[in-house]
């Protein structure tokens, strides 16, 4: 808007009013903010008994009453004052501030936004005085009022004097309220020895318990308190460990100029073990110095390493961090729900590596009970022992022990867990050479690494049977002794047998074994002298050694050992590079051998006049220049410009939601069909390809979620779903949508809160079940959008499975119509970008208006 000239706007202040009525509304956002404020206020003042009640939810009143220390006659007049506070004097007590509340802003922006009224009675008075508030915190009414020690506050109609918050407010109260009933659960968590009890009421009907603490002096009681015993049984105490050298490396951290004790952190986490975590993150709770907020990062890295143990659910988790008060910032937002932490990465690590610690026990850990043990208790055969038996022992005789030999074995398989690895592991780890071979060890030390694997192994000794040696000026194998450990003693499990042709390879190097024995391989150990090792001969590949088998004594071979019916032969090929070859084969070796690299060749150069015209290589550059200029015009009016790859899935979406209406389709053009999987369309000028198989079967997927009525499977007797009171107001409210899901209920109203809903029956199809964990998942997905049908996540994946095998397959010939029948139905679903595993339906080909012909 431009302004008339001459005339001037004058800076002046805002009333202040309305600087009252703009900033309350950027301190109260919300119904749980209203209440936090409140509950905040009691803790502060001592309370060990807080009462919450509302009634419709909050959108008529909201009213909290507590035991706490009250407050004193002096103060009536600056209690809802903007910025009037008793807990802070100047800005530096911020830093060693301990109590929830400070600013002074809760009570005076309330009374900007709704009706207040205070009822209060301090230790010190004889009798409560009832206090009336206009909206600018200004006391309008004051008389006696008889109540005990302790204060009620009472908000009706919140955001009234915001018409339009005040109307969004009300259409959406049942979310609000369910988010209200979330951020009050971290207090009744964290207040240990506080009493914290919530009502509701609707209409004329009865109170209805919301949530409820009993003032237990643990968390784990206010846990129990409010999510039931069947919660706290799967919960294990958060167990803190100083950060791993690795971890800290990943998070760049100094570990020797690390603080010992900035942060220190209690709490309770739910097993890793499936089942006992939950299907949404509806029950993470995160304290720093006892103060709820919520740290992205924090969370974050919990379901990161939650999920490197149990990736299809999220844990249940309460976690207390302790840090020095200078530390931390916790006035960065209104809400004081964003904490801004010194040392945040240290945080971090000292999570992950106690999480991983925590987690991986537990998931190591190896039950040994009675489907292990036969029938006169014994373990059963497939429980080999370890490293005892010889190979021709355990091929030939099953494995059954004694009871002694049976405690010898369960003590093995406790100290293998206890050590958080497998036998297969730990055998792998002790064959395992310590160090890689160097270039001056050769290849045989190689060969003492790749015969260490735990299924293949391979003895190596210096010098033959008959106690020959190799000469030690010319073998490669002198001065190195290649043998095997005795405690790797292999005990026939995957071992190699006679005549048998094994192989073991790397990216440079080929090497293939091939043993030959005679004798019994259990009473004599097999050596390998330098002359058992022989080199292909020359061809296309081989490793040339400085002497060849059929070589005398001097050229450091034994043909004593290698005719030794007992040993092993060894067959080793490399294959080198061209420049390698040519250095190993020397004219001396072949001298009818083709050079393999390029001879220089002399040639005479010729030159050839080239005549230019600068004038018109001036005219040519000027056209070219031109044209690209055009081109650049005409790409700045594309549409689409989006590329087919999977790195651009979300961006060709955007762009096919913001370009195409849903009316287009049915007016798409049928070009063809290519490969017998995709249909090729038209839109004025712009070409689509279109997947048949995934379109079809987001069709079909849809139109199952919309029409599928499941049918449920009766229960023999009802089960109990230990549902907290407003996951159960939730599941009341919603009944006809957990029906067409296929879950059936029995409400008894005069039962007890949390007792009043049992389920009765459970929906089945075919190979599909159901059970209690998909009705707590759709209770939290109705909590976010209460009234729209929904349906869990498994009865998806059972839909898209169905669909997809009723859809038009890949390789089908189509017809024009039926490819115009799956283009319109393209236009008749809500999401038609993409099928239900996330395979692209759609995307932009082509424009033809700037194809132009060279």
């Amino acid at each position: 808007m431009e302004l008339t000239p001459g005339v001037e706007k004058t800076i002046k202040p805002i009333d202040r009013r309305s600087v009252h009525r703009i900033c309350s509304g950027q301190v109260v956002l919300n119904l749980c903010t209203a209440v936090k404020e409140l509950v905040e206020n009691s803790l502060d003042a001592g309370a060990t008994n807080v009462e919450v009640k509302l009634k419709d939810y909050g959108a008529d009143l909201i009213e909290v009453s507590d035991n706490g220390c009250g407050v004193e006659e002096d103060n009536f007049a600056g209690l809802t004052l903007k910025h009037y506070t008793s807990k802070i004097q100047d800005f530096s007590d911020l830093i060693n501030v301990e109590t929830f509340g400070f600013r002074g802003e809760a009570l005076s922006s309330l009374c900007a936004l709704s009706n207040v009224s205070i009822v209060t009675c301090h230790k010190s008075a004889n009798i409560g005085t009832r206090l009336a508030f206009d909206h600018s915190g200004n006391i309008t009414r004051r008389v006696p009022f008889s109540r005990p020690q302790g204060t009620t506050v009472s908000v009706q109609q919140l955001f009234l004097t915001l018409p339009v918050r005040h109307k969004e407010f009300q259409r959406n109260i049942k979310k609000e309220f369910t988010k209200m009933v979330q951020i009050l659960q971290a207090y009744c968590i964290i207040c240990t020895g506080v009493r914290i009890n919530c009502t509701n009421q609707v209409g004329q009907g009865k109170k209805q318990a919301v949530v409820s603490t009993s003032g237990s002096s643990t968390l784990k009681e206010n846990i129990g308190a409010i999510f039931g015993h069947k919660q706290v049984q799967t919960l294990i105490p958060f167990v803190q460990l100083p950060p791993s050298e690795e971890v800290c490396e990943e998070y760049g951290l100094n570990v020797s100029a690390l603080p010992t004790k900035l942060y220190t952190i209690a709490g309770f986490v739910s097993q890793c073990n499936h089942g006992d975590g939950r299907s949404t993150t509806d029950r993470q709770f995160f304290f720093i110095n006892q103060r709820p907020c919520d740290p992205g990062k924090v969370s974050k890295v919990v379901n990161e390493i939650y999920h490197m143990y149990n990736r299809h659910q999220y844990p249940f988790i309460v976690l207390n961090i302790r840090a020095e008060s200078g530390c931390v910032d916790i006035n960065v937002t209104p809400d004081k729900r964003q904490i801004l932490l010194q040392e945040e990465k240290l945080l971090l690590a000292i999570l992950k590596t106690s999480l991983m610690a925590m987690f991986g026990t537990d998931v190591n850990k190896l039950a040994v009970n009675q489907k292990l043990t036969d029938v006169e208790g014994n373990l059963k055969s497939f429980l080999q022992n370890e490293g005892e038996a010889s190979p021709s022992e355990t091929s030939t005789r099953p494995f059954s022990p004694n009871r002694d030999e049976t405690s010898t074995i369960i003590a093995r398989l406790k100290e293998s867990v206890s050590r958080g690895k497998t036998f297969a592991l730990r055998e792998t780890e002790r064959a395992q050479p310590k160090h890689r071979p160097t270039t001056s060890q050769g290849i045989f030390q190689m060969l003492a690494g790749f015969s260490a694997s735990p299924r293949k192994k391979i003895l190596l000794n210096e010098g033959s049977e008959d106690g020959s040696e190799v000469d030690s000026r010319n073998s490669p194998l002198a001065g190195r002794k290649l043998e095997k450990p005795n405690e790797d003693t292999d005990s026939g499990l995957g071992s190699v047998s006679a005549e048998s042709d094994g192989g073991l390879s790397t990216p440079e190097t080929a090497v293939h074994f091939r043993a030959e024995s005679a004798g019994d391989s259990s009473k004599e150990k097999s050596s390998v002298s330098s002359g058992e090792i022989q080199s292909s001969e020359c061809g296309s590949s081989g490793v040339f050694l400085p002497s060849e088998p059929n070589q005398n004594e001097e050229g450091g071979f034994s043909r004593q050992a290698a005719s030794s019916p007992k040993a092993k032969r060894f067959k080793i090929s490399q294959p080198l590079s061209p420049k390698a070859h040519f250095s190993a084969m020397t004219p001396e070796q072949d001298s009818d051998a083709q050079p393999l690299y390029d001879v220089p060749v002399k040639m005479e150069k010729r030159t050839v006049p080239l005549a230019v015209s600068w004038s018109s290589l001036t005219g040519r550059i000027q056209r070219q220049i031109k044209r690209q200029e055009t081109e650049g015009e005409m790409l700045k009016f594309r549409k689409f410009r989006a590329k087919i790859s999977p790195g651009e899935n979300k961006t060709a979406e955007d762009e096919l939601r913001k370009e195409i209406r849903k009316e287009m389709f049915a007016n798409m053009e049928i070009v063809g069909q290519f490969n017998l999987g995709f249909i090729i369309a038209k839109l004025k000028s712009d070409l689509f390809i279109v997947d048949q198989h995934a379109t079809d079967e987001k069709y079909n997927f849809e139109m199952l979620q919309e029409h599928t009525v499941l049918q449920g499977q009766k229960l023999i007797k009802p089960q109990n779903l230990n549902l907290t009171a407003v996951s159960e107001s939730i599941l009341m409210d919603n009944l006809e949508i957990f029906q067409k899901n296929g879950f059936d209920f029995v409400v008894d109203e005069n039962a007890p809160v949390t007792q009043r809903v049992k389920l009765i029956s459970l929906p089945t199809s075919k190979n599909w079940t159901f059970g209690p964990q998909d009705v707590e998942e759709l209770i939290f997905m109705l909590s976010d959008s209460p009234g729209i049908m929904c349906r869990p996540s498994r009865v998806r994946q059972m839909f898209a499975s169905r669909a997809c095998r009723k859809s038009v397959m890949i390789g089908t010939a189509l017809t024009a119509s039926e490819m115009k029948k799956l283009i319109s139905h393209m236009g008749e679903i809500e999401h038609p970008w993409n099928c239900p595993h996330g395979r692209p339906t759609i995307r932009h080909l082509a424009n033809l208006d700037l194809i132009t012909q060279l």
